[in-house]
């Protein structure tokens, strides 16, 4: 057990970060609250509260003030699962360690722990309730920039589907392979890197055909979907866009395979604002009237809500190939699907790129890189007086 010593009626930030693989977390120090400043590295109008919710990927500060009497606190974390109650196979042990006083005192035992205000694995409500106050400052010396004059968008289904195994040879129930996918295609590792196929302008490593829509519409959050929407294809298809394009995604969570969950987003090279996000299926017509494009949150990863949507917009200004991630969680569910945002300004300054130095170390063959991780730990904290 960690132990971290603190002093009566001081402030502390913590900088936090989920590196778990595929799991959400609560994150609560009980009888402490909580006041979160920045995310994703972008300040935002404080929240005070008694827990977080984290997703993969995500970095958060957050103020303590030490203001209890002396005593030892939990500090603990647990999974938030959205999947459907019946879902039980996820990890439920809870990653702990113990905030202690310095002083002299007779320590109380055992230590307090959260009860009243950890959030159970299961409640979407808390879940929901943290991620809605998420406002970006959007102060003097800390603008907002979201686009207005967006150039493209695209309409982006998350789901959980099959893919075909000939002669029903997986081992699933079907008898195919469960596979994440965004518009029904689920990504494919290519042989040869797309940032260099494109860069040498070889064929045959993707296709920059990614559909800007499903192949389909239908109830998406429906509890009886047709047995058409389940399987899903793979492939390596890319968007490409044009340097300093504006883009606005709808990513749409949906219910294949009774498989809705909270989807965490992310976006490699970018930070993008979230303008808004909503429970059920989305429309073109009403939703975009509730947007906040006055301070929504400047982020790099959050969540498509359970059987529900999420509306981002950022400007394609760091050429590159860059890949868009859904992180889906569950005892059945893989990391599962990337697809490339290429921005075609990344050739126009290749030419302008300093030589790497011979010093430098080559870049790390991540195929053969192991990466083991509970993800019932508190991941990685970062503690410092102020």
């Amino acid at each position: 057990m960690h132990y971290w010593y603190v002093d009566y009626g001081k402030m502390y930030l913590l900088r936090i970060v989920n590196v778990v693989v595929n799991a959400e977390l609560f994150f609560a120090i009980a009888d402490h609250n909580l006041t979160v400043v920045r995310m994703d590295g972008g300040y935002i109008k404080p929240i005070i509260t008694t827990y977080i919710m984290i997703s993969p990927r995500q970095t958060m500060d957050v103020l303590l003030t030490t203001n209890q009497p002396l005593g030892r606190y939990y500090i603990a974390t647990r999974q938030y699962s959205s999947e459907d109650a019946e879902v039980t196979g996820f990890d439920h042990s809870i990653g702990s360690a113990i905030l202690q006083y310095r002083g002299n005192y007779s320590l109380p035992s055992p230590p307090v722990f959260p009860n009243a205000t950890l959030p159970l694995y299961l409640d979407f409500g808390a879940a929901l309730r943290f991620t809605n106050q998420l406002r970006s400052l959007a102060s003097e010396d800390h603008p907002v920039d979201v686009p207005g004059d967006v150039s493209t968008r695209m309409f982006i289904t998350v789901s959980m589907g099959e893919i075909y195994c000939p002669n029903s040879s997986c081992t699933s129930v079907s008898g195919n392979k469960l596979g994440s996918s965004l518009n029904n295609v689920s990504w494919v590792n290519p042989s040869l890197d797309v940032l260099s196929a494109y860069y040498r302008n070889l064929s045959g490593s993707y296709t920059a055909d990614f559909p800007d829509w499903p192949p389909s519409m239908y109830n998406f959050t429906g509890d009886d979907l047709p047995d058409s929407v389940d399987m899903t294809y793979q492939g390596t298809k890319v968007k490409v866009l044009n340097y300093n394009e504006t883009v606005e995604i709808v990513f749409q969570g949906t219910n294949v395979l009774k498989g809705s969950m909270n989807h965490p987003m992310h976006v490699h090279g970018h930070n993008f604002y979230v303008v808004g996000t909503g429970h059920g299926n989305f429309d073109s017509k009403m939703d975009p009237r509730t947007y906040n494009l006055v301070d929504p949150p400047h982020v790099n990863t959050l969540g498509v809500p359970k059987n529900g949507w999420l509306a981002i917009r950022f400007t394609a200004n760091n050429p590159g190939a860059h890949v868009v991630l859904a992180l889906s969680s569950g005892p059945t569910h893989e990391l599962g699907d990337g697809h490339g945002l290429h921005s075609e300004g990344w050739r126009d300054f290749r030419d302008e790129s300093p030589t790497t130095p011979a010093y430098m170390p080559p870049c790390m063959d991540m195929g053969s890189y192991d990466i083991s991780m509970q993800s019932s730990s508190i991941d990685h904290v970062q503690m410092q007086q102020l």
